[in-house]
């Protein structure tokens, strides 16, 4: 079968004769429709994230059709369209017990530390595969693990539609977490030097912020992670205000605990989701109409492109 895979830092290569994968017990065979890129992905394709082995398949946000099922998986059948949640918990350390398997040490990351889904088939857990009706695009189907990730930053915020609230970067987990707070009934402000991704946000409900704003917000999403977006966020939330962090980086940011004291705020890493409310309320949330993740997407490619999607991912 074909996969696209990781070859060596920045060099992907579409395979014809890649090793088809079979069910085991609880496992499902899901015929790949669509699989969305995102940061993550990128630090594995420039060798930042280093794989267990190259080639590696990577990818990690999609979904597709059951085309097969391996023994004792029961309400998953041939013909069923699923999403697939790709964070597998190991659902015995103290976390998972405690329902917060984001914080799992033993966590499966598909395409990370698992080989991903950028294959035209791949075997995954049944209780980690969502169904969803032929009436989700198959292109939303690339988006609801990213819109999973954005609704329970926001979940976890405990923002108010009453307060005002500040969406730092409009790539697409900022524009996620935009469609995310819409839902909500807040309308976020938004601050993104790219003038497509701003205007996109804008599309979105977003109004765009003065990025110079100082103690405006109550709560401050910062989705891009580094210390130019991390001041900035500190600088635009109000006393007794949260920031709430969700990109990544490995360069070190600082403040002082005086400023954290005397304004009494609230700092909060965000990372993934929690199995199995976050996924399953977002899944819902896409079948009823009440969020169109696919709104976001504006690059699509098919495998054969795939080099190309990748060294232009930043640009779009």
């Amino acid at each position: 079968m074909r996969a696209i895979v990781l070859s060596g830092p920045g060099r992907v290569d579409t395979v014809d004769t890649w090793p088809e994968p079979r069910p085991r017990e609880g496992e499902v065979l899901v015929a790949m429709r669509a699989v969305g890129l995102c940061g993550s992905d990128l630090g594995v394709y420039d060798g930042h994230r280093l794989t267990p082995e190259v080639p590696w398949v990577m990818g990690h946000e999609g979904g597709g059709e059951i085309v097969a099922v391996g023994p004792g998986v029961t309400g998953r059948y041939p013909g069923q369209r699923v999403v697939v949640e790709p964070n597998y918990g190991c659902r015995d350390c103290a976390a998972c017990a405690e329902g917060v398997t984001s914080a799992c040490a033993h966590r499966g990351i598909v395409g990370m530390n698992i080989p991903g889904l950028l294959a035209e088939r791949v075997a995954v857990p049944a209780q980690f595969t969502w169904p969803v009706p032929d009436t989700v695009d198959d292109a939303a189907l690339a988006c609801v693990e990213p819109l999973a990730v954005a609704r329970a930053a926001v979940r976890r915020s405990g923002v108010g539609p009453d307060q005002d609230c500040l969406v730092v970067g409009a790539g697409s987990q900022g524009l996620f977490v935009c469609q995310a707070l819409r839902a909500l009934g807040v309308r976020p402000r938004v601050t993104e030097p790219h003038a497509g991704r701003l205007a996109l946000a804008e599309e979105l409900g977003a109004t765009p912020a003065d990025p110079e704003s100082a103690g405006v917000a109550h709560v401050v999403f910062d989705t891009v992670g580094v210390p130019d977006t991390w001041d900035l966020a500190l600088r635009a939330v109000r006393p007794a205000g949260s920031v709430v962090v969700i990109g990544m980086s490995g360069r070190e940011v600082s403040t002082s605990t005086l400023d954290l004291t005397r304004r009494q705020l609230t700092i909060r890493g965000s990372l993934i989701y929690d199995h199995p409310h976050d996924f399953r309320d977002t899944v819902d949330a896409v079948v009823r109409g009440a969020l169109d993740p696919a709104r976001v997407l504006r690059y699509r490619a098919g495998p054969d492109a795939a080099a190309d999607a990748f060294a232009g991912a930043r640009e779009v």
